[in-house]
């Protein structure tokens, strides 16, 4: 059950993807992202408040959100941060890269947690699995020979080097969120929402000094319906992706990979909605990903 959890959450981050890149068309990078974050937020508030007046409705519901001691909000406040940081690369490189470039180097995240799976939970891969990762990396870098026609030299590419940061720090948070769930306790909906509310903190602050002070730049941004999309997309993925995390036979590194299929819908429908370059030379690697994915999958 937790594989077809983990197919739902690529299902809802695919189509998240596509809303993403439509969000931060021509609009500043960190309003786009507190909007997104703030509908997730708003999204999840009503349980919350469910949970604080109506406990024992909510309780039969199985979308109670637990009180939860200070320790615990410092451990959810971390990963916030984390994915924070991620994020904000992600969208700055997203804004200036075709997603047919970013979403295929994004999928390179399971080779990370591929390795703190092994580090951290000693999980085993087989050989398969080894062949599947690899063939994974191999075919980002063919991606990146197709990026060079689009004048995308990865090497001088300052945003290649952000979407290679915001996925390693992707992958951290994935290895973190074993932790959360199952070393915590915590239910899907619990981290969700208080993990929305420390983002939501942490990006006042930066746009409190980035963005507010500056008249034009408010005057600038374009608010998108695409924006609501993201946040609400998002929840619902990670709400699938949390609760297969529940399984205690759930390895973190198989799901990192099934996630990956979300590319299928990224590079095919992203590819002819925002009419980007080169799509077919793309499904060559595009096809190397998503064998990677399959010996992952049924080996």
């Amino acid at each position: 059950m937790w594989m077809y959890l983990g197919l739902l959450a690529a299902l809802f981050l695919g189509l998240h993807n596509l809303c993403k890149k439509h969000a931060v068309r021509g609009n500043e990078v960190f309003p786009v992202l507190l909007g997104t974050i703030s509908s997730g937020f708003l999204l999840l508030l009503p349980l919350y408040l469910g949970s604080v007046f109506y406990e024992d409705y909510m309780l039969t519901t199985q979308l109670y959100i637990s009180n939860i001691p200070w320790k615990t909000h410092g451990f959810i406040a971390i990963k916030s941060a984390i994915m924070a940081s991620s994020w904000v690369l992600a969208y700055q490189a997203l804004k200036h890269l075709p997603i047919t470039i970013v979403t295929p180097i994004r999928s390179a995240g399971p080779f990370f947690t591929f390795i703190g799976a092994i580090l951290i939970y000693q999980e085993r891969p087989n050989i398969l699995q080894w062949i599947g990762f690899f063939l994974i990396i191999g075919s980002v870098l063919l991606y990146s020979r197709i990026g060079k026609k689009e004048g995308i030299i990865f090497k001088r590419n300052k945003w290649i080097f952000a979407i290679i940061g915001a996925t390693f720090l992707g992958a951290s948070s994935g290895l973190y969120d074993k932790f959360l769930i199952q070393n915590l306790d915590l239910s899907p909906q619990t981290l969700q929402f208080w993990f929305c509310w420390y983002t939501v903190l942490i990006l006042m602050v930066i746009l409190s000094v980035t963005w507010f002070p500056y008249k034009e730049k408010r005057k600038a941004f374009q608010f998108r319906w695409t924006i609501i999309a993201v946040g609400i997309l998002l929840v619902a993925a990670d709400y699938f992706y949390f609760k297969a995390l529940q399984d205690p036979d759930a390895l973190i590194m198989l799901l990192s990979a099934i996630k990956r299929s979300q590319i299928l819908i990224a590079v095919v429908i992203g590819g002819l909605v925002f009419k980007e370059q080169n799509k077919r030379k793309k499904l060559i690697p595009l096809l190397g990903i998503m064998i990677g994915v399959f010996l992952i999958l049924y080996s």
